[in-house]
């Protein structure tokens, strides 16, 4: 095992912090505050060739894995950006790129791929609905095929950057699921090109994150033609699960940038902040054993996931990836968490001030409690895919 980045990973990472320099915590409050898309940061991304890393060479791309990819995006995260340094490549990049490079027919690469690459469309993914969630095997949205394609209907929230995005990979049933022979039997996926009048985007009032929307859509007898489908026909839950393995690693590595970000702010600030007499509040081991155990675990979850990374890039099966992901999740969200409280506890009343970003860190870490799956729902795969214990849900 070699715990080194290769000279073109470094390349990778040192552009990425340099990108990060020009969009510091200061441009991230105003565009959450203002609700605004970072146009400036995504066209920068777009010059660095971030938005086609993964993608094959012969559609633009860098054609780089995706181990690549969470270099990038950590240090994105780590440098300044937060969330944003995930959030905007993996709408895009995974839900867009990665799934079409590896289930896409080679007319859909051809429409899609350069595009992307390039940063001149943004994707998005139509998974989540109001009564599917984490069990996508419940999915309501319909296709019915007709002489010459198909007629979707139905209902998807949660549904991020799809004000913006000109492209969606959705999730539907062209199966009910009373009539499959088994129950991961009847999903397939559609590349659809927005907008469409007969796909009704609202976006969602919420928590953080705000320089991106997220939406409630409405489907009304959309007409796609036959070469929307994205093979296999009624085969699509696995392929759904490829892209759910790296949304997982890119939210693992979210959180483990989010930490880095609040601990170095908050280091910072501990040398200097003196509360009673000369010593620096950073020598207090009531914050020095908490920020050090934080530490501790983002770095063991930043080893897991690029083990996840590295057998993805090498071709191993979506279970052996998922059995790496998802306790690499957990471990991070823990520590994230642990790490983001402590910076909060670090600056004091600061912490709550929008001026200092920590609270609005604590607000996207929380996120990746709840998605892409729930800390409950990771713990419950590893008891269950991992150490074998009987099914709890």
């Amino acid at each position: 095992m070699d715990f080194n980045f290769t000279e073109e990973q470094k390349m990778i990472a040192n552009t990425a912090k340099e990108i990060a320099k020009n969009f510091p915590p200061e441009y991230w409050r105003e565009k959450d505050l203002k609700e605004e898309f970072g146009e400036e940061f995504y066209k920068a991304i777009g010059k660095a060739g971030f938005t086609g890393m993964v993608i094959p060479e012969k559609y633009g791309g860098a054609g780089k894995g995706v181990t690549e990819l969470l270099i990038a995006m950590e240090e994105l995260a780590a440098n300044g950006c937060g969330m944003a340094g995930i959030w905007y490549l993996v709408i895009t990049e995974d839900f867009g790129g990665i799934s079409i490079i590896r289930h896409g027919t080679e007319a859909q690469k051809e429409k899609y791929l350069p595009r992307i690459a390039s940063g001149d469309i943004e994707f998005c993914m139509g998974l989540t609905e109001p009564d599917a969630g984490t069990n996508t095997l419940n999915t309501k949205t319909r296709a019915q095929k007709v002489a010459d394609g198909w007629i979707i209907n139905g209902n998807k929230t949660w549904i991020s950057g799809a004000d913006r995005a000109r492209g969606m990979m959705l999730i539907t049933r062209t199966t009910p699921k009373e009539k499959a022979p088994r129950k991961t039997f009847g999903i397939s996926l559609f590349l659809i090109d927005l907008p469409n009048p007969a796909v009704n985007v609202t976006t969602i009032p919420k928590h953080g994150i705000n320089y991106s929307h997220s939406c409630d859509i409405g489907i009304n007898d959309l007409k796609v033609s036959e070469d929307a489908l994205m093979p296999p026909l009624d085969g699509g839950w696995y392929s759904l699960l490829d892209t759910l393995n790296i949304e997982r690693m890119s939210f693992t590595t979210a959180a483990i940038g989010i930490a880095r970000l609040a601990m170095s702010k908050a280091i910072d600030y501990s040398k200097d902040r003196k509360v009673f007499g000369d010593m620096p509040i950073g020598s207090y081991q009531g914050l020095q054993f908490n920020l050090a155990e934080a530490y501790a675990g983002i770095e063991a979850a930043k080893l897991l996931n690029f083990k996840a990374s590295t057998l993805y890039d090498n071709g191993a099966s979506i279970a052996e990836v998922g059995n790496a992901v998802n306790p690499a999740k957990i471990l991070a969200v823990e520590s994230g968490i642990k790490a983001v409280y402590w910076a909060m506890q670090t600056f004091g009343g600061y912490g709550y001030a929008r001026e200092y970003d920590v609270e609005r860190w604590w607000r996207e870490i929380n996120l990746i409690r709840l998605a892409p799956v729930s800390q409950q729902m990771a713990l419950n795969y590893v008891g269950e895919h991992i150490l074998g214990m009987p099914r709890s849900y």
